[in-house]
C-alpha cells in the first residue's frame, strides 16, 4: 500500500495579522499535484487540519474545494482526515456521511462504544486505524492495542496496517514550537512510543511540525511535519511523506520512503543571517541588513535583536514604513530578555519564545532566586504547585 502522509495544515493561520490564504492555496494545489503524480492508495492527514476550532467559512470552503479536487483527480484513492488538538471534533464530522460517499473519512471524535468504526479497510490494500486527538487522561486503557488486535483478527491476507495518531512522543525534536519542553509540547503531554502498542506497519504521527522519524527499533514511526511553517522558528524544509509498504510486517528502509518538499511562495525569513533562528544582533547591524535586503524578495521578515533597550521606540513603524512598496512584509521584532538563572546568581539571556517554552516550575524557581526568598522550600512547594497546574490544565482540556 502506498501512503501519502501529511499533517498540521493549520488552515486559517494568520501570521502577525497577515492573511496567509495565498500560501495555503498554493500548498493545497501542490498537495493535489503530488497526489496526482504519486497515485497513493491512501491520502492521510494526521490532525490539525485547521488552526482554530472555529475556522471561518472561507477557510472551510478552501479545504472542501481542495478535497473535492483530490477526489476528482485521484478517484481510486481513499482520503482519511483526523482531528488534532487545534480542531473541533464535532465540527470535523458535520458532513461525515456525504464525504464517505466520495471515499473521504472525517474522524473527529472517539466512538468508545464502537471502536471498530475507527478501522477503515482499503480493500485489497490494507487497514487504517484512524484516531483523533484525545487527551491521554481521557483515553480508554490500551485503546491502541485493542484496535490493533481487532485489525489483526481481520487481516487474514497479511495486508499493511497503518495507525494514525496526533500525539507528542518523548524524545522528539520539537524545534519551532513556541510552547515546548521535554514534558509537554503545544499543550500536549509527552508519551512513550511504546505505550501506543505493537502490530502496526507504519505509525503516522501529527502534532510536531518538524518532519522526522521516531526510532523505536524500526524505521516506521514518523512525523510528516507541517507543510507550511507556522512560526519563524520552523526554519527547516517542510514536506509530505510518501511511504510504500509491500505487506504486513515488512521491514521498512529508506528505499520505502519519498519526501516531497512543499514550496512556500512567501517564506519566513529571520535577520540577521545566517538563517539560524538563534542568532541575534545589535539593532544597528540588523537594521543595516534589513535595509540591504532585496526589495523583490516575497518573504515575511523577522528581526532578531539583542539588548532591546537599544531598539528605537518607533522600531515597528520604521520597519513597516521601510517595507512599503516592497515585495516583502515586515512582521515582527524578536528580542532577548534577561532572566535569572536560579541557583547560580548569574544572569542568562533568554528570548521571549524561550521564556514561554520554559517549564512553569523552572519559572517559579527563577522567581524565588531573583527575589532571594529564603522561605522558599522546593520539596514542600512543588507538589502544591503541580496540583494547581494540573487543575488549570484539566480546565483547559475540558473547554
Amino acid at each position: 500500500m502506498k501512503i501519502l502522509h501529511t499533517s498540521d495544515w493549520h488552515l486559517g493561520h494568520v501570521l502577525y495579522d497577515n492573511d496567509r490564504t495565498d500560501e495555503q492555496l498554493s500548498m493545497l494545489r501542490q498537495m493535489v499535484e503530488i497526489a496526482e503524480e504519486a497515485k497513493p492508495d491512501l491520502f492521510l492527514v494526521s490532525g490539525d487540519l485547521y488552526h482554530t476550532t472555529d475556522p471561518k467559512p472561507a477557510v472551510q470552503k478552501m479545504f472542501n474545494k481542495a478535497i473535492a479536487t483530490l477526489c476528482k483527480k485521484c478517484p481510486e484513492m481513499t482520503v482519511v482526515v483526523t482531528a488534532g488538538n487545534h480542531d473541533s471534533g464535532t465540527k470535523h464530522e458535520i458532513f461525515k456521511t456525504p464525504w464517505e460517499a466520495l471515499n473521504v473519512y472525517m474522524v473527529g471524535k472517539l466512538d468508545k462504544d464502537n471502536l471498530e468504526s475507527h478501522i477503515i479497510e482499503i480493500p485489497g490494500k490494507g487497514f487504517v486505524i484512524a484516531l483523533p486527538f484525545i487527551n491521554d487522561r481521557f483515553l480508554p486503557e490500551n485503546i491502541y492495542q485493542q484496535l490493533l488486535d481487532l485489525v489483526g483478527q481481520r487481516n487474514t491476507d497479511n495486508l499493511p496496517v497503518i495507525l494514525s495518531a496526533h500525539k507528542a512522543i518523548a524524545g522528539v525534536d520539537y524545534t519551532g514550537h513556541e510552547e515546548g519542553n521535554d514534558k509537554r509540547v503545544g499543550g500536549v503531554d509527552m508519551v512513550d512510543v511504546g505505550s501506543i502498542g505493537t502490530g502496526y506497519d507504519y505509525l503516522a504521527l501529527g502534532h510536531i511540525h518538524k518532519p522526522q522519524f521516531v526510532h523505536a527499533g524500526k524505521h516506521n514511526v514518523r512525523y510528516s511535519g507541517s507543510p507550511l511553517p507556522v512560526s519563524f522558528d520552523e526554519a527547516y524544509p517542510h514536506s509530505v511523506t510518501i511511504v510504500d509498504i509491500p505487506q504486513h510486517n515488512a521491514a521498512l528502509t529508506d528505499d520505502n520512503y519519498t519526501f516531497v518538499e512543499i514550496k512556500n511562495p512567501r517564506p519566513l525569513l529571520t535577520l540577521p543571517v545566517p538563517k539560524d533562528t538563534n542568532v541575534f544582533g545589535q539593532w544597528d547591524d540588523v537594521w543595516a541588513q534589513y535595509e540591504n535586503h532585496p526589495a523583490d524578495d516575497k518573504a515575511y521578515i523577522r528581526l532578531n535583536i539583542i539588548d532591546p533597550e537599544n531598539i528605537p521606540t518607533n522600531a515597528y513603524d520604521k520597519g513597516r514604513a521601510y517595507a512599503k512598496d516592497k515585495a516583502y512584509i515586515f512582521s515582527y521584532i524578536n528580542y532577548k530578555r534577561r532572566a535569572i538563572d536560579y541557583g547560580s546568581g548569574d544572569q542568562k539571556e533568554m528570548t521571549v519564545e524561550e521564556f514561554q517554552a520554559t517549564d512553569p516550575w523552572d519559572v517559579v524557581k527563577m522567581f524565588a532566586a531573583d527575589t532571594h526568598n529564603d522561605a522558599f522550600d522546593e520539596q514542600d512547594m512543588k507538589p502544591l504547585f503541580e496540583e494547581v497546574l494540573n487543575k488549570l490544565r484539566n480546565q483547559e482540556d475540558q473547554t
